[in-house]
C-alpha cells in the first residue's frame, strides 16, 4: 500500500476479532484507531473521529450491523466499508452492499481475499486521493550545530498548526541532547523511547495520549531522557513509528540531529520535504555541498532537498545569496531574516513565535515557507516588511 490509512475493526467474537486485527496490522500503512466489540460502540468511535475503513463483521446480529453500516456510510461517506461474514447468500450480500459496503468478505477470511478487498478500496476511496496531496512529513535538517534547525522545526510546526485543518506532530529525533520540549515550555510524560519500544502494540487513540499537545495545537514526541536509551531505538522501529504519525496527523515534522545516523536517514528517506538550514557563511556552505553528495547515493533523496538560509540579514560580512547559490549549484528555497530578539524570547518563554510574535517579520516569513511547502504559490515577503504593513499603508494612503 502506498498510503497511510486508519481503520476500524468491529468483531464481537474475540477469537475471531484477534485473527482479523492481525491480519489487518500486518498490512503496510494500515493502522488500527479502534477496536469495537459491539455494534452500538462503532458509532461512538465515528462520533470523534473519521477513519478511513470500517471493517465489521455481520455475523453476530446481521441486522444491527446493516443498520450500522447503513448509518455509517450516510454519516461518513469517506470512509470506506468492508463486511465480513460466514453467509453467502444472495440476499445477505444485496442488502449488505445497498447498505453502504463496499466489499463483502467471506469468513473464514483468508489474507489475499481480504487484501484484495482493501486494495480496490484503496483505488475507490475519495480520502486515499487526498491523503496523497495533504499527509506530509518535513524533515528539517541543519548543516552544523548551532544554524537554528530547532528554531525552524518548533515555530514551521506551530505554524502549520495556526491553520485548525491541520493536525501536526513534532519529533525530536537529537536523541542525545534534542531541546524541543524547552522550545514548547513542556515537561512531556512519555518520549520517542516509549512509542518505539511499544509501537506493534499501540493504536491511533494510544500514540495521542502518548505524546504531549502545546496549547498551539502542536503534538510533540521529544527524545529519551537518558542517553543510555538511544540504543534502543533503531531504523527498523523509527520507521514504523514514523508510519503510525503520518497515520494519524496530517502533518509531521522532525527535528533531524546533526549525526545523521541510520536512524536520521530513515526519516530523511520517508520525508517529502528536506529543509536543509545553513547560514551564509563558508564553513556552513561547504557542509552544504558535501551533504548534497552523499544524499546523492541514496536514490531520490537529493530531489527532496530544498536549502533554507536562516539569520539572512545578519551583517554585511555574510556572502551574498547569489554567490551562496553559485556555490552549493542549487537555488536556496527560503531565506529567514535574521530576528535575534525574537528567538531569544521564543527559548526563554518557551512560546512559539505564532503566539508571542504573529506580527513579527520573521513570524510572517515561516509563515509564507509554510504555505509554500503546503502547495500555495505565494512570494516571499521583503525582509523587514510584513504582507499587513504593507496593506495597512496602502489602505491609509488610499483614505488620504
Amino acid at each position: 500500500m502506498s498510503v497511510d490509512l486508519r481503520f476500524v475493526l468491529c468483531e464481537p467474537n474475540k477469537a475471531y476479532r484477534e485473527t482479523l486485527n492481525k491480519m489487518l496490522s500486518s498490512l503496510d500503512s494500515l493502522w488500527l484507531e479502534a477496536e469495537c466489540t459491539s455494534y452500538s460502540s462503532v458509532e461512538d468511535v465515528f462520533s470523534t473521529s473519521n477513519p478511513d475503513l470500517l471493517v465489521i463483521s455481520i455475523d453476530d446480529n446481521t441486522e444491527e450491523a446493516i443498520a450500522v453500516i447503513r448509518k455509517i456510510a450516510t454519516q461518513s461517506p469517506s470512509t470506506s466499508i468492508i463486511a465480513v461474514s460466514g453467509k453467502n447468500d444472495g440476499q445477505t450480500i444485496l442488502e449488505t452492499m445497498r447498505a453502504g459496503a463496499k466489499e463483502f468478505v467471506n469468513s473464514p477470511v483468508e489474507m489475499a481475499e481480504l487484501a484484495g478487498a482493501i486494495q480496490r478500496v484503496l483505488n475507490l476511496s475519495p480520502s486515499s486521493s487526498n491523503k496523497r496531496v495533504s499527509n506530509r512529513l518535513i524533515a528539517v535538517a541543519g548543516v552544523t550545530g548551532g544554524v537554528g534547525t530547532t528554531s525552524i522545526a518548533v515555530n514551521l510546526a506551530a505554524s502549520i498548526a495556526a491553520n485548525p485543518a491541520n493536525s501536526v506532530a513534532l519529533v525530536d529525533l537529537d536523541l542525545s541532547v534534542g531541546d524541543a520540549d524547552i522550545f514548547l515550555d513542556c515537561i512531556p510524560e512519555y518520549t520517542l523511547l516509549d512509542v518505539a519500544n511499544n509501537v506493534g502494540r499501540l493504536d491511533l487513540s494510544l500514540l495521542k495520549k502518548s505524546m504531549t499537545k502545546h496549547e498551539s495545537g502542536v503534538y510533540l514526541l521529544p527524545r529519551p531522557v537518558s542517553l543510555q536509551d538511544n540504543e534502543t531505538i533503531n531504523a527498523e522501529n523509527m520507521a514504523r513509528v514514523l508510519g503510525l504519525l503520518k497515520a494519524t496527523f496530517s502533518h509531521l515534522v522532525v527535528d533531524v540531529s546533526k549525526y545523521y545516523s541510520r536512524v536520521d536517514l530513515t526519516a530523511l528517506t520517508a520525508a517529502d520535504h528536506i529543509l536543509l538550514v545553513t547560514q551564509l557563511d563558508l564553513p556552513c556552505l561547504r557542509n552544504v555541498v558535501r551533504l548534497l553528495m552523499s544524499f546523492d547515493e541514496y536514490q531520490g533523496l537529493k530531489d527532496k532537498v530544498k536549502i533554507v538560509v536562516n539569520r539572512a540579514g545578519l551583517n554585511n560580512n555574510q556572502i551574498s545569496i547569489r554567490k551562496a547559490e553559485e556555490t552549493i549549484g542549487q537555488s536556496s528555497f527560503w531565506q529567514i531574516p535574521n530576528d535575534y530578539a525574537a528567538m531569544a524570547d521564543v527559548r526563554n518563554t518557551g512560546v512559539p513565535l505564532i503566539q508571542l510574535a504573529p506580527r513579527a517579520p520573521i513570524t510572517q516569513s515561516l509563515l509564507q515557507m509554510s504555505k509554500k511547502l503546503l502547495g500555495d504559490d505565494i512570494s516571499q515577503p521583503e525582509l523587514g516588511v510584513t504582507p499587513e504593513n504593507k496593506n495597512s499603508w496602502l489602505a491609509f494612503l488610499g483614505k488620504k
